[in-house]
């Protein structure tokens, strides 16, 4: 349940391997732990309310916890995934999606570092390709963006898509 499945996406029988998988940022955690923490402070309220209203500190504790859990999963099971071939994002809890890009269609890539994400290490990525609507544009909360960028426009390089530069 907690495994995307990454490997069952790949073209194994035309040489397709991954070159990076990409999970979250630790940063992307901080709501699902907060609401956690929620619940579990108002599941230990129980004992210090009245008798009569005993169960709205219960209950509400324990849906604060469930919508936790929800989102650490969904935040887990999101995974952004660079091969030698293509980009991939696989994410979804109960139902999984996939938006795949060749790397032939990568136009463009921009890394947003807001000044938090600079300070904690993490930036998004906006991918630009010649579709106008397209199921993969925005990746969030990618630890090590810089490095990560440099690592797509290697494999795009390495595949030949772009021509030698010429100074």
């Amino acid at each position: 349940m907690l495994d995307p499945g990454i490997a069952k996406h790949l073209l194994r029988d035309e040489g397709e391997v991954i070159v990076d998988e990409v999970r979250k940022h630790w940063v992307a955690y901080v709501r699902p732990v907060g609401e956690g923490l929620l619940g579990l402070a108002l599941l230990l309220a129980t004992p210090f309310v009245p008798v009569a209203v005993g169960w709205l500190p219960l209950v509400l504790g324990g849906l604060v916890g469930l919508h936790a859990a929800w989102l650490g999963v969904r935040e887990h099971r999101d995974r952004f995934v660079v091969t030698n071939m293509r980009v991939f994002r696989v994410h979804g809890v109960l139902a999984t999606h996939l938006a795949t890009m060749p790397l032939s269609r990568i136009l463009d890539i921009t890394v947003s570092r807001p000044l938090h994400g600079r300070l904690l290490g993490f930036g998004h990525f906006v991918f630009e390709s010649a579709a106008q609507d397209q199921g993969l544009r925005e990746i969030r909360h990618v630890g090590r963006p810089d490095q990560r960028d440099l690592a797509i426009q290697r494999v795009v390089q390495r595949a030949g898509l772009r021509g030698p530069r010429v100074w």
